[in-house]
């Protein structure tokens, strides 16, 4: 099975490994990550602005090169997804701005196909964890594992639509079919400050330093981000634990990390 795919600047830069790991579980699962040709960053951060068209272009791109992929883009990084998503909740609900966006593109009109998805949510409804748990070789038995959320994979809810965000699973389930223990903890859904860090260095730095104090005090050994940003800063911020990206701790799990 061929998804079209949107790695975003982050996993094709300062993280590929991370990239090549979704790409290469993904086989293992039979799914293929196609890559869709030209496209742009996302933008980086969705503009609540309404008339604010310009840095919402690439997202729609991106959504209608998808078309050709049974209208499903799978993402990786939830700041990627988080614009992409909110851009195609735009163009679905406000006639407005699905004609300004229109007429900005030389092409035929998008009208919001295409369903943007995140990894994970590829790896719970198409894949399922019991097939997941079936392709662990090396599992990740003796590990407590702190899923971290951040701030932008499950909000806005109304739009996201991924899972509960005040009470989510979709990690926790996850870790579960590698072997590990999850550990919930009451930080999990918190911005971890990557978006003030430029205006606000020290916030920044309070906001990371509470989230991996938090995920200690509950008993974890290793943080996981859906965010390779998220990973970064809590990492640049300090931290006594290891912080790992997903498809890190997928491809561990499947005996690819070490290959």
């Amino acid at each position: 099975m061929k998804v079209a795919y949107f790695p975003g600047c982050t996993l094709k830069n300062k993280a590929k490994t991370l990239d090549i790991y979704a790409r290469e579980c993904a086989k293992v699962l039979g799914i293929e990550l196609e890559e869709i040709k030209d496209w742009q960053c996302c933008g980086g951060v969705f503009t609540s602005a309404s008339d604010e068209i310009a840095t919402k272009l690439s997202s729609v791109r991106a959504l209608k090169a998808a078309r050709e992929y049974d209208n499903i883009l799978v993402t990786v990084c939830s700041a990627c997804h988080n614009v992409i998503k909110q851009t195609n909740h735009a163009v679905k609900t406000d006639e407005t701005f699905r004609t300004r966006v229109n007429n900005y593109m030389a092409e035929d009109d998008y009208n919001g196909e295409t369903n943007a998805i995140h990894y994970l949510e590829l790896l719970r409804d198409t894949i399922g964890f019991d097939k997941i748990k079936e392709c662990v070789k090396k599992p990740l038995e003796g590990k407590k594992i702190a899923p971290y959320y951040g701030c932008m994979l499950l909000r806005p809810n109304s739009v996201m639509a991924m899972d509960d965000p005040e009470n989510p699973t979709i990690m926790e389930d996850l870790i579960k079919a590698l072997g590990a223990t999850p550990v919930v903890y009451p930080m999990r859904n918190e911005c971890c400050g990557g978006y003030v860090v430029m205006e606000n260095e020290s916030l920044a730095k309070e906001k990371s330093e509470a989230v991996t104090k938090s995920a200690m005090s509950f008993g974890a050994d290793v943080i996981v981000t859906a965010c390779p940003l998220c990973k970064y800063n809590l990492e640049k911020n300090g931290t006594d634990v290891p912080v790992v990206y997903l498809t890190e701790l997928l491809a561990e799990a499947f005996g690819i990390k070490e290959e």
